[in-house]
């Protein structure tokens, strides 16, 4: 088993490794050249910028029983298929029963801003709520997974 992170945008690398580390499991970071990752206990895999290079690296390393934390819904989508626990950054973990819903409001979004629908507020910051959130869902899954 081993972990898989979608780490361009991934605010919660140093939650994963931490506690990676506490269960003694691997750990990879996938990111493009735009991003700077120092290796502290754990690979760095740097790809190209071009479109879902990272993800492509992700799901052709991914086997069944290995772990993913991505925010990428199409990425979790392939990798769900491929028996891979898949974690979002939020903490909630990608499941066959709620890819679809998620995927269908993308797509109604995506409309919506095609459309030049704008939409109040914006992206909301991250707050330690959040990673804490994150971090109890994490350590459940390995905690089931490393029984």
């Amino acid at each position: 088993m081993k972990i898989l992170v979608d780490a361009d945008a991934c605010p919660v690398r140093d939650i994963i490794v931490s506690e990676a580390k506490a269960f003694n499991i691997p750990v990879i970071m996938v990111t493009d050249t735009s991003h700077i990752i120092d290796e502290k206990g754990f690979k760095v895999i740097t790809v190209d910028k071009s479109f879902d290079s990272a993800d492509f690296v992700i799901a052709n390393m991914a086997q069944k029983g290995d772990i993913s934390v991505t925010q990428d819904y199409g990425l979790a989508t392939l990798l769900i298929s491929k028996g891979v626990y898949t974690v979002n950054q939020n903490g909630f973990i990608y499941t066959n029963e709620n890819i679809d819903r998620m995927l269908f409001e993308r797509h109604i979004s995506k409309e919506q801003r095609r459309k030049k629908h704008r939409f109040k507020g914006g992206m909301k910051k991250r707050t330690k709520e959040d990673d804490e959130k994150f971090r109890k869902c994490f350590v459940e899954l390995l905690e089931r997974l490393c029984k």
